[in-house]
């Protein structure tokens, strides 16, 4: 398993031009290593999830693979 911050520098690399409402959580996500995490006062596995919710519209092979991916990390 890679920590959160990798998978968000991948999806800042291959994800453009990205959703404006998954960009918060992106860089949220840059901070965290896992899902039991906190960044500010917001838990990880919540950051996640909301960036999922923000990134329904990102499609693609990469989005399908990273999706999973992050999914596979929340409880």
């Amino acid at each position: 398993m890679r920590p959160i911050y990798e998978i968000a520098e991948e999806i800042r690399r291959v994800w453009r031009p990205m959703y404006f409402g998954a960009k918060p959580y992106v860089e949220a996500m840059m901070c965290l290593t896992t899902a039991d995490d906190t960044y500010i006062c917001e838990s990880g596995d919540s950051i996640v999830r909301y960036f999922l919710a923000n990134a329904q519209t990102w499609r693609g092979e990469d989005a399908r693979r990273i999706k999973k991916e992050l999914k596979s990390l929340l409880k």
